[in-house]
């Protein structure tokens, strides 16, 4: 079912909307602004946003010296809009402060700044750093995975799911269960009307039973 690859995430996801040819640390940047637009976002919106900004100029400094109501217009309209403009303001003050103008390098200092969450923290590492420091849970891999019964009871929010996942899910599959997952709940698995007639995952999905 997510064999062609063909969902949005596929081709609008955070990796894609980062300049390529910009220095490590630019891209960098680039991924981190990117999570935190994507909140609550869809890809095509966060895609879009991140298109202007870059045309804009995307560096840390760049944005510090855009004028709030600037930003609020080159990233409109994504969700919580004016909530995310103060929050970029102030990552990107901290990370020139305290950072060299790069982000943090570990979980624990990623979630430390303002508007970045477990999810954006843990997709941080991998796409920036490369390196996968847990399941990046947002709410189509909660979803779907509660619904597949894939934790041993029933979990109330994304990151009590990425404890359960870790627990049994091989370290090594960590990295791309989200993005699977994600296409998946764009795709079929979506959060009303799942299409469970079309889905190979029907026989044996306790949700599809009552759906």
């Amino acid at each position: 079912m997510r064999s062609k690859k063909d969902a949005p995430v596929d081709h609008l996801g955070v990796e894609h909307c980062c300049d390529p040819g910009v220095p490590p640390k630019e891209r960098r940047y680039q991924v981190l602004l990117a999570l935190m637009l994507s909140s609550q976002t869809k890809d095509q919106v966060t895609a879009g946003a991140m298109q202007r900004l870059r045309a804009h100029g995307l560096t840390v400094d760049s944005i510090l010296q855009t004028d709030d109501s600037t930003l609020g217009k080159l990233i409109y309209p994504v969700g919580f809009w004016r909530n995310k403009v103060k929050f970029i303001k102030q990552t990107s003050a901290i990370l020139q402060q305290r950072y060299n103008g790069d982000i943090p390098t570990s979980v624990a200092e990623l979630v430390a700044l303002p508007g970045v969450g477990p999810k954006m923290a843990h997709l941080a590492m991998a796409v920036a750093w490369g390196t996968v420091s847990g399941i990046a849970v947002d709410t189509h891999v909660h979803r779907i995975t509660n619904r597949l019964r894939w934790t041993k009871r029933p979990t109330k929010s994304p990151e009590e799911t990425r404890t359960a996942l870790e627990e049994w899910l091989p370290r090594e599959l960590w990295r791309e269960i989200n993005g699977l997952l994600v296409g998946f709940g764009q795709q079929t698995c979506l959060p009303v009307h799942p299409h469970c007639q079309s889905c190979l995952n029907q026989a044996f999905c306790p949700a599809a039973q009552h759906l």
